[in-house]
């Protein structure tokens, strides 16, 4: 018990820590104390209130809502690969956000970024709501994954066959946004992502003793008691919270949400989720704080997606090296 709260003290460190480089890194080097300074800092301070102050805090939470996702996933499905887009909830923010930026509304006044932050949500929400329909109609987790995919792929032939039809100024808007980028998140979006991320975290946080007999198998969940319907329905809700938030005011960010459950498991050696949930957060936390670091370093940004599948991808492959059939 005690290293493990020495991991969390090492974790919550270097977080701080993270985040104050993700504050200072860029094509300028600022001071983040800058913020506490005096008039002499006024521009470093307006760069860092205004601009890397909500992009760090972005990427503080789009990695705790990834991370904890990709778990809850994971432990539904016992599917080692499954992360937090399995359900198909970024199929469905792709859609919408393609169904805005190419079928002729792009060039209107309607085209802003709240009404494409709006588009990605509907659309989540609509492929949610499908997969949450069809959770009371099956019993078996495999049929409810399966079900999941088949809708991701539906969005994404519909996100294809609008690709196929659309102009090419259209068409680089929506290929920008499935970049990701945490940097389209200011001090007006930023309050209801916050409160989206800690809806689902909260819900989370009465998950965890369920989310350890589902971890078991359904059967045995359901020996000890667990209505695995109604669990289910709610982690459903809770992906679907935290993936699609982010999905919607980041875009598609790879790898965070498969790659780090493994991690927190590894590092604690233990599926217990009342050390692997907020290992999980932490850990996604500081991550994707230093991939942001790594992107904003370059004269040219990279987007998030890039950086962020180099570290998960080899990582992956591991993963499926160590389970062999």
């Amino acid at each position: 018990m005690r290293s493990h709260s020495l991991i969390y003290i090492l974790l919550s460190l270097s977080l701080l820590g993270l985040f104050l480089l993700d504050l200072s890194g860029g094509t300028i080097w600022l001071n983040p104390f800058s913020l506490f300074g005096n008039e002499s800092d006024a521009l470093s301070c307006q760069i860092l209130l205004n601009l890397r102050l909500p992009k760090a805090l972005t990427a503080l939470l789009a990695g705790i809502g990834l991370s904890v996702s990709g778990l809850l996933m994971q432990t539904l499905f016992r599917n080692p690969l499954a992360g937090p887009y399995t359900l198909g909830v970024s199929s469905g923010a792709s859609l919408g956000v393609a169904l805005l930026t190419m079928c002729g509304f792009s060039l209107t006044a309607l085209h802003t970024a709240f009404s494409t932050f709006t588009a990605a949500i509907l659309g989540a929400a609509l492929v949610l709501l499908l997969v949450m329909a069809v959770s009371h109609k099956v019993r078996s987790n495999v049929s409810l994954l399966i079900v999941g995919m088949m809708f991701g792929s539906i969005a994404g032939a519909l996100v294809n066959l609008i690709q196929n039809f659309a102009n090419p100024d259209s068409l680089k808007l929506f290929i920008v946004w499935t970049l990701g980028s945490l940097t389209n998140v200011g001090w007006q979006q930023l309050p209801l992502l916050a409160a989206v991320v800690c809806a689902g975290m909260l819900i989370c946080l009465f998950l965890m003793k369920p989310l350890n007999g589902l971890s078991l198998g359904e059967e045995y969940a359901r020996g000890l008691g667990i209505r695995v319907e109604r669990v289910r329905l709610w982690i459903v809700v809770a992906t679907g919270l935290l993936a699609g938030g982010i999905t919607a005011y980041c875009g598609p960010i790879a790898f965070i949400g498969v790659a780090v459950p493994h991690i927190a498991r590894g590092i604690f050696r233990s599926s217990n989720h009342r050390l692997t949930l907020p290992a999980s957060a932490l850990i996604g936390a500081n991550i994707l704080l230093l991939c942001d670091f790594v992107c904003s370093v370059f004269t040219y940004p990279l987007p998030i997606s890039t950086v962020s599948a180099l570290f998960g991808a080899p990582i992956i492959i591991y993963i499926i090296l160590t389970h062999k059939a």
